[in-house]
């Protein structure tokens, strides 16, 4: 029987409630994993999964895996916590030894057994958990703020100190690193991480972080109402959509110098709407009405405080109105479609306890002011990331300049800010990367390149110092690779120079350009009001 096979039967007699853990001092062989307790944590089971096809829960999907063993387990830190976790466990001769987490996506409540299958075939034990609900109905937080904590914070900090216990126990040691890889939620899972347990991993791949956690549903909200008229039906179509998004390609895809059918970043594009305004006679679906160009202006505009003027939430950026055919490559998923505003549930579960609350009494000022004050659990987005980089940690974050769920400008504002904060951006790029990528959506797809491994730059600079200069991105069509950039570190921009195909990522050099050039708001380039 093998080492990976045996653990797992050992496992098996962890089946009840149990008390004090064992040291953490006295790493042990891996058949004390029976012996194994940890504090308010249910190991259900543990079974030897042989390689081959494995069906998750609830899937009809097969993921293809090398062998593993299956942990599952139940902890309750709280009365009304209920946190179900995976970990995953390669055979001892597998094991690259270290230690994955990987996040989840939206407010999903479910294992997240891709990132898992990922994590495995590269060698790493790993771990992922529901968060403490099912479903992505917000819903589970009426009546149960400690839920909403374990959604917000605790269910990946627990999942994380139960997971390292496990893998102590089985293979006889703690990891030699441990990494977390989150996108979107996960996002938000790593930052929060990186700013409320900073001892709990050595390096975080944080992408298109949803951190602003309290702040974007105003935005959806302010967005929703923007786009919808009094009777809720939307004001703009897919199509109109696609038009729009060919007008700012066209207008604002030069700006870099180079003609690819990419924006290299929106904040520079100066794309009035108002430019295809429908004149006396023209083809209605080839140009917008008046009301459909004011609601678009309001959109890239983002949400203000009507009292104080205060940039709330940013608007969405140009060009991300509609691309491709995916539901998350355009406004429409989350702006336009849905029959009342996106998140609309983290005010009438969360703040206001009332299941009737209707969006249009939001009060921009006063009622953030309160959700800021009462649901500061949601939020991950604390500035002074001096913990984290007193531990020698190293935190990589990406995102795409067409995202039209998570907007790509909070994630460079709050880099901006964060570099503010920390002593500027040569001190903050010794811990702490900023990646954008132009023409990539939300958390992949898109024109641009948008597949790169964050996690192997990420490995490079946590276990050897060498710290990622590029991420190298390259993008498919039908399987097939037809063009790879560089991606820079914020704020340097890849560009041209001057020779070779603009389809390979040699032929670009990352280059410093100012980020004030790149935040000027955008000025009208045509059209009339």
């Amino acid at each position: 029987m093998s080492r990976g096979r045996l653990l797992c039967v050992f496992a098996l007699s962890l089946m009840s409630p149990v008390g004090a853990v064992t040291p953490a001092a006295a790493a042990t062989s891996g058949a004390d994993l029976a012996a194994l307790t940890i504090p308010t944590v249910t190991i259900r089971s543990a079974a030897m999964i042989e390689a081959g096809p494995f069906t998750p829960p609830a899937s009809q999907a097969a993921l293809t895996l090398p062998a593993f063993c299956r942990v599952e387990a139940t902890a309750r830190p709280t009365s009304d916590s209920e946190i179900n976790l995976e970990v995953w466990l390669p055979p001892a001769a597998a094991w690259n030894g270290k230690f994955q987490g990987v996040g989840n996506g939206g407010y999903q409540g479910s294992i997240s057994y891709a990132a898992m299958a990922t994590a495995l075939r590269r060698g790493y034990a790993t771990a992922s958990t529901d968060t403490g609900h099912t479903g992505d109905d917000m819903k589970f937080g009426e009546g149960h703020p400690e839920k909403v904590i374990d959604y917000g914070y605790r269910a990946i900090h627990v999942m994380t100190e139960t997971a390292n216990l496990i893998v102590r126990n089985a293979m006889g040691r703690f990891a030699d690193k441990s990494y977390f890889v989150g996108c979107s939620a996960g996002g938000h899972q790593a930052m929060s991480e990186v700013q409320r347990f900073p001892a709990d991993y050595d390096g975080i791949v944080a992408g298109h972080p949803a951190h602003n956690r309290i702040r974007q549903p105003f935005g959806f909200v302010w967005s929703w109402m923007a786009t919808h008229d009094t009777d809720g039906a939307p004001l703009l179509t897919r199509a109109k959509l696609q038009l729009v998004t060919r007008a700012v390609v066209d207008a604002c895809d030069a700006l870099d110098g180079l003609t690819d059918g990419l924006i290299d970043d929106p904040r520079r594009c100066q794309f009035d709407p108002a430019r295809l305004t429908c004149q006396p006679g023209a083809d209605e679906a080839m140009c917008l009405t008046v009301t459909q160009v004011e609601a678009i202006d309001k959109v890239y505009a983002g949400v203000k405080n009507p009292r104080t003027g205060e940039q709330i939430f940013t608007g969405w950026p140009r060009g991300s109105e509609a691309f491709g055919n995916s539901p998350n490559q355009g406004w429409g998923q989350y702006l336009i479609d849905p029959r009342e505003p996106s998140r609309v549930g983290l005010f009438r579960y969360f703040l206001f306890a009332d299941p009737r609350w209707d969006a249009r009494t939001l009060d921009y000022d006063r009622d953030l002011a309160y959700a800021e004050q009462r649901l500061a659990h949601l939020h991950a987005v604390d500035r002074d990331l001096t913990p984290f980089k007193a531990r020698g940690n190293k935190l990589i974050m990406y995102t795409g300049w067409m995202d039209p769920i998570v907007p790509p400008q909070d994630a460079a504002e709050y880099y901006e800010s964060v570099a503010r904060t920390m002593g500027g951006y040569d001190k903050t790029k010794s811990f702490f990367r900023l990646f954008t990528a132009p023409g990539m959506g939300h958390c992949s797809g898109g024109p641009g390149p948008n597949q790169f491994d964050a996690l192997g730059a990420l490995e490079q600079w946590v276990e050897k110092g060498i710290a990622p200069d590029t991420l190298v991105a390259t993008h498919s069509t039908n399987g097939a690779i037809d063009r790879s950039r560089p991606l820079c570190p914020y704020p340097q921009v890849a560009r041209y120079k001057g020779a070779g195909s603009i389809d390979q990522a040699a032929n670009f050099a990352c280059i410093a350009v100012s980020t004030a050039a790149s935040k000027r708001a955008a000025r009208p380039t045509g059209g009339s009001r």
